[in-house]
C-alpha cells in the first residue's frame, strides 16, 4: 500500500485535484488561498456523496443548509506545479446543529502531507436565518458513511 493510501485509510471521501500553473503566486508556489479552496471542494465532494442538495437556496428543497462555521488550516509543505493533491475528510464530531470535519492534503509528487485543515459546519435555515437541527437523513447518512 503507498504510504498515502495508508495515511488516508480512515477518510471516507477522497478526492484528487490536479494542481494550476495559474494558482501559484510570486512565491512560486502555491497561494494559501487555494489551499482553502481545495478543501472547499473537499467538504463540497463529501456532502455529495451523502446525496445532501448542495444548491444555491437549501431552502428550496425543504432542508436546512450546511455552512462553515469556522476554519482552520495548517500549512505544513509549500505546493508548487506540476502536482496532484489528494485530499482525504471525514466527520469528526457529529453535535445537534453542526459537524466537525477534518481533512488532510497530500502531494503526490512530494508523498508528503501538505496541510490540514478543520472546519465546524453548521447546518442553517435559510428563511428563519438561524441555525437547525440536523436532519436525521444528513445525521444517518454521516454515521453511515463514517463506518
Amino acid at each position: 500500500m503507498d504510504p498515502i493510501e495508508k495515511a488516508l485509510h480512515g477518510f471516507p471521501v477522497r478526492v484528487n485535484i490536479d494542481v494550476q500553473w495559474g494558482e501559484m503566486d510570486l512565491a512560486g508556489h502555491v497561494n494559501n488561498v487555494i489551499y482553502l479552496k481545495w478543501f472547499e471542494h473537499a467538504r463540497v465532494a463529501y456532502l455529495d456523496r451523502l446525496g445532501y442538495p448542495i444548491v444555491a437556496d437549501p431552502a428550496r428543497e425543504g432542508l436546512p443548509g450546511v455552512i462553515l462555521a469556522k476554519q482552520d488550516c495548517k500549512y505544513l509543505l509549500p505546493v508548487d506545479y506540476p502536482d496532484t493533491i489528494t485530499l482525504g475528510i471525514r466527520v469528526t464530531e457529529l453535535l445537534e446543529d453542526r459537524f466537525n470535519m477534518h481533512c488532510a492534503m497530500f502531494s503526490q509528487r512530494h508523498q508528503r502531507l501538505a496541510a490540514i485543515a478543520n472546519a465546524m459546519m453548521v447546518t442553517f435555515d435559510y428563511r428563519s436565518r438561524s441555525k437547525a437541527p440536523l436532519p436525521d437523513s444528513l445525521r444517518q447518512g454521516i454515521l453511515q458513511l463514517e463506518q
